[in-house]
């Protein structure tokens, strides 16, 4: 992979207007190619990025505990993982665009049960169909775009797929905005996770198999017509199918897998690209995604539909530094913009810590006496960690009149009933009460929304400058 592969075709000199029934040189097939498998990598996003804001809606109208938050939230990742394991060998033995066919509709019929779910378990279950479906389609996808394209494409292609993550990510959290007031929203939310589903389910109907599985297959004639659809009509298609077959044949007669580790170089090279995917994994990304709508409201922010929308606005940082890092990664280098990101992202996250470590700080105190032993603490902060118990204040951040902690079933306080409720139990102003069973009030809130913000934009980068890397050191 050259340098300038992941310039864009205007910027590259020797991308030329070639071939019939092409763009800018690169024809319309695999265009389209690209973009429906793309979808993929949409679909991925949009769950990452929903789940955030219809969390804060699920959890309140199916009364979750915080097990069941966690299960809702997490179940997908963990079947995703499980299809992955099971897609890989599918993919070897049915194809590639079946299995990508058979992800679509999966995940389809997966956002179908969530939006329509009467109850937790349901939507559960919705979610496990969902992760099956990622599972597949992230371990195919890749696949299928760097078999399908050609050479000088390969770099941009596949990273295609990444910009459609990062933007799937960026359309759920405006669609969680927009439907954050809207009678069961979150059931649009989740459901409409299918619409772009049935969209790559019908487009791989049309789409052609991978060459490079036809030709692992014995079906070179096969390949031969695919690559004449998807190449430039200038193209050396047998040139093409000869190295294809080379390679296919160094896969089957020369130990495959066990090759990688018997070569030291090639092992290394494996190693250092599993540590790289491995950190960009537990830096903390996944829970900033699918918590962010969360942690903004444990920071302090009242308003559900104004955590979401501010979560929705963090998450674009997410999406437009992904086109940053392109911009910056055959500019400043790979290695020098990976440590960018490590060096940015953790200072981010330690500003994050620390606008928790305030608020619990400057959290309010409690100014009456609380109810029950368990619920028996000084201030908010306190109160709101401990299971039954929620801080009950009259006023405004910054103004707090009176307060207590209260001991009570955050379930119970609805909005119709929360002032009465904790009027009667320690307040005398009940029509100004207000009940936080998993929040406080605290007038330095953006800076947990400042740190999220900060931290998303210093990852994306240096997430795109891995998945360039690794595709560097598996071409080497």
């Amino acid at each position: 992979m050259e340098e300038e592969e992941l310039l864009l075709p205007a910027q590259n000199p020797e991308m030329g207007n070639k071939g019939g029934g092409s763009m800018g040189g690169t024809p319309a097939a695999i265009i389209l190619l690209a973009l429906f498998s793309a979808i993929g990598g949409f679909l991925f996003g949009y769950d990452t990025g929903v789940v955030s804001g219809a969390m804060i809606l699920i959890r309140d109208e199916f009364e979750l505990s915080t097990l069941w938050h966690e299960l809702i939230v997490s179940s997908t990742i963990g079947a995703a993982w499980l299809a992955a394991l099971v897609a890989g060998p599918a993919t070897d033995r049915f194809g590639r665009r079946p299995v990508i066919l058979v992800a679509s509709v999966i995940f389809t019929v997966g956002a179908v049960v969530m939006g329509a779910a009467p109850e937790k378990v349901t939507l559960l279950i919705g979610r496990i169909i969902v992760g099956l479906g990622i599972g597949m389609a992230s371990m195919s996808v890749p696949v299928y775009l760097s078999e399908s394209s050609p050479a000088n494409l390969r770099g941009r292609i596949t990273v295609t797929n990444n910009v459609f993550i990062t933007g799937g990510q960026l359309i759920a959290a405006l669609i969680c905005g927009a439907f954050s007031k809207v009678s069961h929203g979150w059931r649009y939310m989740l459901g409409l996770a299918a619409v772009p589903s049935v969209v790559q389910l019908m487009g791989f109907a049309v789409m052609p198999e991978s060459p490079r599985w036809l030709i692992l297959k014995g079906r070179v004639e096969e390949a031969r017509q695919v690559l004449q659809k998807i190449r430039p009509a200038d193209a050396d298609i047998d040139a093409e199918v000869e190295a294809i077959k080379q390679a296919v044949s160094g896969d089957v007669d020369e130990g495959g897998i066990r090759k990688v580790f018997q070569s030291g170089p090639v092992r290394r090279a494996l190693f250092v690209g599993c540590l790289l995917q491995l950190f960009q994994q537990i830096s903390g990304i996944n829970t900033v995604m699918y918590y962010s709508a969360s942690i903004i409201s444990m920071a302090g922010v009242r308003d559900q539909s104004q955590a979401i929308w501010l979560a929705a606005a963090v998450s674009s940082m997410n999406f437009f530094g992904t086109f940053i890092g392109l911009w910056l990664v055959e500019r400043v280098g790979r290695r020098s913009l990976t440590l960018g990101s490590l060096l940015g992202s953790t200072a981010s996250l330690l500003v994050l810590a620390l606008s928790f470590q305030m608020a619990y700080i400057y959290s309010p105190d409690v100014l009456f006496p609380s109810t029950g032993d368990e619920c028996h603490t000084s201030n908010c902060g306190v109160c709101t960690s401990r299971s039954g118990c929620g801080f009950c204040f009259i006023g405004e951040v910054g103004n707090i009149m009176n307060s207590s902690c209260v001991e009570a079933d955050h379930a119970a306080f609805d909005e119709m009933s929360v002032s009465g409720i904790c009027a009667n139990k320690t307040l005398l102003e009940e029509d100004f009460a207000i009940f936080a069973y998993d929040w406080c009030p605290y007038q330095y809130a953006w800076i947990s929304v400042l740190g999220i913000a900060l931290y998303l934009a210093f990852f994306s980068p240096g997430n795109l400058c891995i998945l360039t890397r690794d595709y560097k050191i598996v071409q080497a």
